[in-house]
């Protein structure tokens, strides 16, 4: 399905992949499933990843340091969106190999914006996921050869981020296409992320979750202290609202609500970590930090 020819097996290879599509197709599902460790926030909310987030995966003889991007929409058009937009055509500029993700049996508007970003000649492979999710399944084939016409991609894999369903098969298809090279990372890296950074996203991960739909998009988390020592991490954070009522909508009666949200951030922390976490989690309005250049840079928005 491809006018790209796969490169013959050698040495090491080491690469940079991008993984893109429009919001809410699974890409950092993809990302934590490949990698083998939750390090990108999920939710059924799209536009959870807000930042690039590299995952580290070295297996046989190739290193994979995937990006994980935020979904490229076009409906928002805030301070905050246009620099998630920024952050995908910047990456996209800067890899060896692009993973396009889109959902099976879904192709629209959307995931033409994305195609339209890249960049020509690009190693393209395209993931189409949620297969497990397709309920008449003769549909996948058909799919298949629709979306093969929409651009020179140079594999086509269906899987299942979720259920983890050939992606094994996504990662020996991927491999050839990155450059020979020496590794860039140790072995057992899994991010280039700091632990500072994860804390952050894994507390807004759980504000997404608990919170749902009731509150809107302005809302972010800034990590006022981190400090490390052997087996504890002590972590002050503050989550940002745009306006005076979400404040009393995150914490909740009693506090019950933002007591809920700090445990099972901690309770990921402290996995991932390895160590035990102490938390502490108030809330603070920042009105219109959304759409302040400013605002958006102290909170590590490019």
């Amino acid at each position: 399905m491809t006018d790209i020819q796969s490169p013959p097996a050698s040495a090491f290879r080491t690469g940079f992949v991008a993984i893109v599509g429009r919001p809410n197709v699974g890409k950092s599902t993809l990302l934590n499933r490949l990698i083998g460790q939750k390090i990108s926030i999920v939710s059924r909310k799209a536009q959870t990843t807000r930042h690039r987030v590299t995952g580290v995966l070295t297996e046989g003889a190739s290193q994979f340091i995937f990006v994980d991007t935020p979904g490229f929409q076009t409906r928002h058009k805030n301070a905050l969106n246009r620099a998630m937009n920024r952050t995908v055509t910047q990456v996209l500029s800067d890899v060896d190999l692009v993973l396009f993700v889109i959902e099976s049996g879904r192709y629209g508007a959307e995931d033409e914006q994305v195609v339209k970003l890249l960049p020509e000649g690009a190693k393209v492979i395209l993931v189409v996921n949620k297969v497990d999710m397709l309920e008449d399944k003769t549909r996948l084939l058909p799919f298949l050869q629709k979306v093969s016409a929409i651009y020179p991609f140079a594999e086509i894999v269906p899987v299942s981020a979720e259920k983890g369903r050939n992606t094994d098969e996504l990662l020996k298809a991927a491999a050839p296409y990155l450059p020979e090279g020496e590794p860039i990372f140790d072995a057992d890296d899994i991010t280039d992320r700091s632990e500072r950074f994860l804390a952050a996203e894994f507390l807004r991960e759980k504000l997404f979750r608990q919170l749902g739909e009731e509150l809107p998009y302005g809302i972010a988390v800034e990590i006022e202290k981190f400090e490390a020592e052997p087996g504890l991490r002590r972590i002050n954070a503050a989550v940002i609202v745009d306006k005076a009522p979400h404040k009393a909508m995150v914490i909740g009666k009693g506090g019950e609500r933002l007591k809920r949200i700090a445990t099972e951030a901690r309770v990921e922390m402290e996995k991932l970590f390895e160590s035990k976490v102490f938390l502490e989690v108030w809330v603070k309005v920042k009105s219109g930090w959304a759409d302040d250049e400013r605002a958006l840079k102290s909170l590590g928005y490019e």
